[in-house]
């Protein structure tokens, strides 16, 4: 042990350790009672959420706030439209954010805050839909709710019994299960997840497509078929990719030759001051749509350990090259 300025006793690691562990077990008990007791009324409130014309209000206050903020942005970014209004500001105008459409989902550990009795009769004559998350079923908050889901608990892990810390746990984990249900009855996928999430890693992997990051024009690498050695090196070394296509004069692609080709050739010990694009060229590249995801570019690289792919147009012409840089800037890997 050892003294902390300020402290009222020496700091006791021991006693630190304890507390933290007892935390642990006393919330994840109260979640596994809370998951037993999980009865038709949760079936009931994600139809509600489900079916609102309008958007999921969502209001708390103090730490119900924050875990309110929390709910109103996960049910957001799963598919169900959803804000968070403070009660006390409601009280003083925000109210007019609420319309008869929406569904108003109010949390409150007491169900008693002033802040909510306040605006209660208000929200019952606008005609919203009323769901409480309360850790008291008796209490003014669910009286006046539509329909009322239990989230009390034993004890706070506070062992004062009095920080809100297993009640606010619950509360965020009943707001993570409506989510979770919700998200599966609309079907939403990764893909929508994605949608809502353009700027993060999923959203990168599931929304750029290979047109969008691939080099195309002059940018793109190519030589016909009678190209000789020297022109087809020239052209690998302009382009910077360690690689070219041989293609027709329609475009179609007839092979590729790659910088490994090089290295294999002269270790064979070819002869290649005569040699044409046609007779060097690896006859069986590695292709891709330019509708394709990025994704998928990265994979293929990765498969079969090259650094470039080239890109087909609809009618199988090439119309760019995608480089394991291009995926790197776009932060697809």
């Amino acid at each position: 042990m050892y003294s902390v300025p300020g402290a009222a006793r020496p700091f006791d690691a021991d006693q630190a350790l304890r507390l933290g562990r007892e935390t642990f077990d006393i919330e994840a008990a109260a979640l596994r009672h809370l998951g037993q007791r999980l009865d038709v009324r949760f079936a009931q409130a994600v139809q509600h959420l489900l079916q609102t014309p309008g958007r999921v209000v969502v209001m708390g206050m103090g730490k119900s706030g924050h875990v309110g903020r929390k709910i109103a942005a996960t049910l957001a970014s799963t598919g169900t439209p959803a804000l968070f209004v403070h009660p006390a500001e409601a009280s003083h105008g925000d109210l007019g954010m609420v319309t008869a459409q929406d569904l108003v989902l109010a949390i409150s550990n007491s169900g008693e805050s002033s802040e909510f009795t306040a605006i209660l009769p208000v929200l019952k004559r606008l005609g919203v839909t009323l769901v409480a998350i309360t850790g008291n079923v008796q209490s003014t908050l669910a009286r006046h709710a539509d329909l009322t889901l239990d989230c009390s608990v034993e004890r706070e892990a506070c062992p004062l019994n009095l920080a809100p810390t297993t009640s606010t746990t619950a509360q965020l984990a009943l707001g993570d299960a409506l989510a979770v249900a919700l998200l599966d009855a609309r079907g939403f996928r990764a893909e929508d997840f994605a949608r809502s999430h353009p700027g993060g890693a999923l959203g990168r992997k599931l929304l750029t497509h290979v047109s969008d990051i691939m080099r195309t024009g002059d940018e793109v690498p190519r030589v016909g078929p009678e190209a000789g050695f020297s022109i087809l090196m020239r052209e690998m070394s302009t382009k910077r990719l360690g690689a070219s296509a041989v293609v027709d004069d329609a475009g179609k692609v007839l092979g590729i030759f790659t910088d490994g080709d090089l290295r294999r050739c002269l270790e064979a010990g070819a002869d290649l001051r005569g040699a044409t694009a046609a007779q060097l060229m690896h006859n069986m590249p590695r292709t891709i749509a330019e509708s394709a995801l990025a994704v998928d570019a990265a994979e293929m690289m990765e498969t079969h350990g090259i650094t470039s792919v080239l890109v087909l147009d609809a009618e199988g012409l090439l119309v760019g090259v995608v480089h394991i840089g291009d995926l790197m800037r776009a932060k697809v890997i």
